[in-house]
């Protein structure tokens, strides 16, 4: 498997983990979201710089 594969499968586990639709995480607010969202940025600014 490929490091890209991987980071894919993780990014979209993460994807579904942040979705505020079990009660537990509906007081959560923007935090999971935002953390995602920061990490989608450095993982795009990774592959522009063709490190990834």
């Amino acid at each position: 498997m490929s490091i890209g594969t991987i980071l894919l499968v993780i990014l979209i586990l993460m994807l579904i983990g942040v979705i505020p639709a079990w009660p537990h995480s509906r007081g959560w607010g923007y935090g999971p979201s935002g953390g995602l969202g920061l990490i989608l940025i450095i993982l795009l600014i990774l592959l522009v710089l063709g490190i990834i």
